[in-house]
């Protein structure tokens, strides 16, 4: 295992090389303007103007479609450093709702989605991987694909709930 110090001299020597700070601003504007893309194709979604950057672990915004909002849950299109793609989170406004939430899913043994259990820094209930190793090179069809994998996980949980929460 490689000390700070040798981590930080990588670092430098990769910086220097200037591809790593063009990548990571490509990526913060293309997650910036799916963001926006969200927010104007979809009304109906409140879509809050915060964008967590993360520490290059994840990249992320919310999305609050209005029969979650008085559930206090919210989606989050995450953008996964370690894995390298895109995936869509339901997540909560607080862990008493996190657990309520991941208690009935889990009560109901829905599989669908990949559960996630509750604990010390844990923000989510589930997850679905939208897009592995994401092609860049066409961005219309990126989004497209996000798109349509976060409308049908946020449909399917919407439909879910319906049919089982009191």
């Amino acid at each position: 295992m490689n000390s700070f110090h040798q981590n930080i001299n990588e670092f430098k020597k990769q910086l220097e090389k200037g591809n790593i700070q063009k990548a990571y601003s490509g990526l913060m504007e293309y997650i910036m303007s799916l963001r926006t893309y969200f927010n104007k194709k979809y009304p109906k979604f409140q879509v809050p103007s915060n964008i967590y950057f993360g520490y290059m672990d994840m990249t992320y915004f919310s999305i609050i479609p209005k029969s979650f909002k008085y559930k206090k849950l919210k989606i989050a299109i995450v953008f996964n450093y370690t894995t390298f793609g895109f995936e869509v989170w339901l997540s909560a406004v607080n862990k008493n709702v996190l657990t309520k939430y991941w208690i009935l899913i889990k009560e109901k043994s829905w599989d669908k989605y990949r559960i996630i259990k509750p604990g010390k820094g844990i923000d989510l209930i589930l997850e679905y991987n939208l897009v592995n190793n994401p092609d860049f090179s066409n961005l219309d069809a990126l989004t497209k694909k996000i798109e349509r994998g976060t409308l049908k996980f946020i449909k399917d949980v919407e439909e879910f709930l319906l049919k089982h929460e009191n």
